[in-house]
């Protein structure tokens, strides 16, 4: 009797311990998504997570539009923005596979009109450098030609401006996630296959996997009727924006698609390179290159994770979660955002997408999935990611209601402005121009037409503009320099999302 109960007590012990380690049901993760939609004002989330090869949950939650109501499912389509860079990578594998590249090839040998600001750098950089955050350019320098608006610039502006982009630090010593180096990549996909970027993606990797309703460009979807739009919150309220089209930056974010969708590709990931009854998208020995640390990241072993290293692959980013490699990617349009998460010795994918800019959404969900899956105890990922996204918010709101306080404050300082008026210019950015109109500034940009906004007075020879369009969230410093012949910019907030780089703007008046 007394060996029975020992047992009893024995088994029962596991069982408990089995139920407080095992996955999350589909019921639970229901519970989180609902939690953090309401918690971070998302109108709408999809979720998948595949596990052993197939899909063990795909659903959506909330509304498409905060207007519509329409309700997100398991095919809503999302931009995945810069998770498309992996389909980038994938591609140029596939090229390497069949003997039309090296990794280590020179660009120039592709592009010979490719050109980086030190002429050292433009002979040696690599089509693996395009790949991997190493150039030497600062966080996404040059985003400006793409971002907000980049609607007059083309991939070859990309090719010609690159060189005027001033270096921050040394060719491959530092990371420093870049965008403009993924769009080049795309040309010599296209230089290489002689098939544009959109159509190789599509032709070999989207179509193979069966993901029907994918596209690699918003202008591409054949079908919009189940598509969300994106939202951002401005002055505290939730409001649907304008969708970005660009098809320019489509090989660096460009692809549309569902959980669904994008849970095939997953599969395929996880299963290197496979997929169907033995097809292979691209070898064994590629996909293992593309997981492959390339350049070391800043890394600082925290719990609840505790990652000894961190590192960018070849359109992944690498690291190490509770001893076990986790091989991801975020991505963000204005409105929407998304991740990928894998975790390959658990055969584990976790997609989670959203249509509001909130990353701490999409974190909370996937990190209170996979910690179930990583048998770790059970934390509120929601409640220490709201704690810590209100914690910068109110750190960034203090630097600029401390600016416009300045601002308002000196109103009423006698300024000439005429000595500010006229056009100036970048070299890569081109011009813009400072006017008045009954007493008030002006800065108007003449390639990117969303960048204008009014001018106000700050102190000294710095001014700020707020823009017209408040859901940029990126108003800017202006520093006039000698005799106001020129000027450069800087973001007000430091919240300001690193694609609004005004930092890498020098200009020169011109008229």
């Amino acid at each position: 009797m007394k060996k029975n109960i020992k047992n009893y007590f024995l088994i029962t012990s596991l069982l408990c311990f089995s139920a407080a380690h095992s996955q999350l049901t589909s019921t639970q993760i229901d519970d989180v998504v609902e939690k953090t939609i309401k918690t971070f004002d998302v109108p709408g989330i999809a979720v998948a997570v595949v596990k052993d090869g197939k899909i063990v949950h795909s659903k959506g939650y909330g509304v498409r539009s905060i207007i519509t109501k329409q309700k997100v499912d398991e095919n809503t389509l999302f931009g995945i923005a810069s998770n498309s860079k992996a389909f980038t990578s994938a591609a140029l594998a596939m090229l390497v596979d069949e003997g039309r590249i090296k990794w280590d090839d020179k660009v120039i040998k592709y592009l010979p009109e490719f050109k980086m600001y030190n002429e050292y750098v433009t002979n040696e950089f690599t089509i693996r450098d395009l790949l991997t955050h190493r150039s030497g350019l600062g966080l996404g320098a040059g985003d400006l030609m793409i971002w907000p608006d980049g609607s007059d610039f083309k991939a070859e502006d990309i090719i010609e401006n690159i060189q005027y982009l001033k270096p921050v630090s040394g060719f491959r010593t530092k990371y420093d996630y870049d965008n403009l180096l993924y769009i080049i990549a795309g040309e010599v996909i296209h230089k290489v296959s002689g098939q544009t970027w959109n159509e190789f993606v599509e032709n070999r990797i989207i179509k193979p996997l069966g993901m029907t309703n994918t596209a690699s460009s918003w202008v591409r979807l054949k079908d919009t009727s189940n598509v969300i739009v994106p939202h951002v919150p401005i002055d505290g309220k939730l409001k649907v924006i304008t969708r970005y089209k660009n098809q320019m930056f489509d090989a660096a974010a460009g692809i549309y698609s569902s959980v669904n969708d994008m849970s095939q590709w997953a599969i395929m990931q996880l299963n290197k390179g496979k997929y169907g009854n033995g097809q292979k998208i691209f070898s064994e020995k590629e996909h293992f290159e593309m997981w492959t640390p390339q350049t070391l990241m800043p890394n600082r072993p925290v719990p609840p994770y505790n990652s000894l290293f961190k590192a960018y692959g070849l359109g992944w980013q690498l690291n190490d979660v509770k001893g076990k490699m986790q091989v991801s990617h975020t991505g963000g349009l204005e409105g929407i955002v998304t991740q990928v998460t894998l975790i390959p010795e658990l055969q584990l994918g976790i997609i989670v997408f959203t249509n509001q800019q909130s990353g701490a959404a999409f974190s909370a969900i996937t990190n209170t999935i996979k910690d179930s899956y990583l048998g770790m105890e059970a934390f509120d990922h929601v409640k220490y990611f709201s704690d810590r996204e209100k914690a910068s918010g109110e750190k960034a709101d203090k630097i600029t209601d401390e600016v416009w306080q300045t601002v308002a404050k000196n109103k009423n300082q006698k300024i000439d402005t005429k000595k500010y008026i006229g056009t100036y210019k970048d070299n890569w950015f081109g011009e813009v121009s400072i006017t008045e109109k009954k007493g008030k500034m002006y800065f108007a940009s003449k390639r990117s037409p969303q960048l204008k906004g009014e001018v106000f007075f700050y102190k000294d020879n710095n001014f700020v503009v707020k823009w017209d369009n408040r859901y940029f969230h990126a108003d800017a410093h202006i520093f006039f320099g000698k005799d106001n012949a020129e000027f450069t910019m800087k973001p007000i907030s430091p919240a300001t999302d690193f694609s609004y780089d005004f930092q890498d703007l020098n200009f020169f008046r011109i008229k």
